[in-house]
């Protein structure tokens, strides 16, 4: 028969008792029984080693029969775990005490899963000569984190903070990397970056460490904006340029964001738009001096002009003639060659009907009846003018000689005179 309910409470409150009185002298400080930690909270880095210090006291008339930590703090029904003898810790934990009053452990390579309150406890050769250190030791674990303003223009001041999610513990003294290289300058005030008068080449990826400890914070990206600089014009093809050819002008420009928006210049009058401007079929009058504008958000700038010298043959050859044409014997005319081509010309004259040439340059004196052109010659072609014409008169009476008589018989001299015009 089951006895009565009110004797079932009074067993159960004897039980109490005894469980309390077990937990009085395990779990509960008195004069005789203590656990100190100092500190009773750590805040540590990741991948770094913990040293939780430790002393503890027990009545004289004990003896330690077992020392170790756990993270349990529950002692009932069964004993909490001895972390040096569990496989996530054993390799990382290394008791530094000893059976008396130095209960020091030390932990190394903490990871974010080791965040815990840590117990000291201790076992007697008395029955119910247990206790352990409670409240423990509080471990956070921490990551570290760069905190930084997404964008940033030009010129701007701007503060990188490296970030745990608790205070360190230990007295930290911060290092700062750029771009996975250490940034030699000491820019640092605390936990913070300060940089003055932000440059573009201070783009990049940022981290942050510890100085004596291995842990690096993930990467973040600061994105310095600014207007478009070094902006300059490339020619394709980079060579020669003929006419006839398609040319290419592309503007470069180096700007954040990228710039958009493009205009493009032949003197002071805009030509087109575009990073690219394309010239098909180009001619000499597309000769000239270029610039490109390049225009993002944050501003504007020209980039210096460039010459396209287009080369092209000969053209529009013409022979320019002083005068009628028509010369007496003895006189000449100045023939000049008119000739359009890039680079100039080299000017040959000949006589119709004749291979060889009579004359260079860009004029040429003719002394005798025929007809004459010249012909413009450069390494992209040549081109002949039309002939014209030269015409030299014999005159009467040129080369007459007159002889004057010491008589000055009239007579004589008009014999002479018709002489000479009989033998012309």
């Amino acid at each position: 028969m089951a006895p009565p309910l009110p004797l079932i409470f009074f067993l159960l409150m004897i039980h109490a008792f005894e469980k309390f009185d077990e937990f009085c002298v395990s779990g509960v400080s008195s004069d005789d029984w203590g656990v100190s930690y100092s500190p009773s909270h750590i805040c540590a880095l990741n991948d770094s080693t913990v040293i939780m210090r430790c002393t503890y006291t027990y009545p004289t008339r004990y003896q330690i029969k077992e020392a170790f930590w756990t993270n349990t703090s529950v002692t009932y029904p069964d004993e909490p775990p001895d972390l040096s003898k569990d496989p996530e810790y054993s390799q990382r934990l290394q008791y530094l005490g000893d059976q008396q009053q130095n209960c020091t452990v030390r932990l190394s390579h903490v990871t974010l899963k080791d965040s815990h309150m840590y117990y000291f406890r201790f076992i007697t050769n008395i029955t119910d000569g247990k206790y352990t250190g409670y409240p423990g030791v509080t471990l956070t674990v921490t990551d570290l984190q760069v905190e930084s303003p997404e964008r940033v223009t030009e010129g701007d001041s701007v503060s990188l903070t490296c970030k745990s999610s608790c205070a360190l513990t230990d007295r930290a003294t911060f290092i700062w990397y750029r771009n996975s290289q250490p940034l030699t300058e000491r820019r640092d005030r605390n936990n913070e970056l300060l940089l003055q008068s932000v440059r573009r080449e201070d783009s990049g990826r940022y981290s942050c460490a510890v100085d004596g400890h291995t842990h690096v914070s993930p990467d973040v990206q600061l994105n310095v904006m600014y207007p478009p600089k070094s902006v300059s014009v490339s020619i394709s093809p980079s060579g020669v340029i003929v006419e006839g050819d398609s040319v290419t002008l592309n503007c470069i420009s180096d700007s954040n964001p990228p710039a958009l928006n493009f205009s493009w210049f032949k003197g002071g009058t805009i030509v087109g738009s575009g990073r690219i401007y394309n010239i098909s079929k180009i001619s000499s009058d597309d000769s000239g001096e270029y610039k490109c504008k390049s225009i993002n958000e944050h501003g504007e700038k020209y980039s210096d002009a460039v010459t396209l010298n287009v080369m092209y043959p000969p053209r529009s050859v013409s022979v320019l003639m002083r005068g009628s044409g028509v010369i007496v014997e003895g006189d000449s005319v100045t023939l000049n060659c008119i000739s359009d081509s890039n680079p100039p010309a080299e000017i040959h004259w000949f006589k119709e009907n004749e291979t060889s040439a009579v004359g260079s340059g860009p004029s040429f004196s003719a002394l005798q009846s025929g007809r004459f052109y010249c012909q413009a010659h450069n390494q992209h072609g040549s081109q002949r003018s039309d002939a014209v014409t030269v015409t030299v008169h014999h005159v009467a009476g040129r080369n007459v000689i007159v002889i004057a008589a010491a008589s000055g018989g009239l007579f004589i001299i008009i014999l002479i005179i018709i002489f000479i015009l009989f033998i012309l």
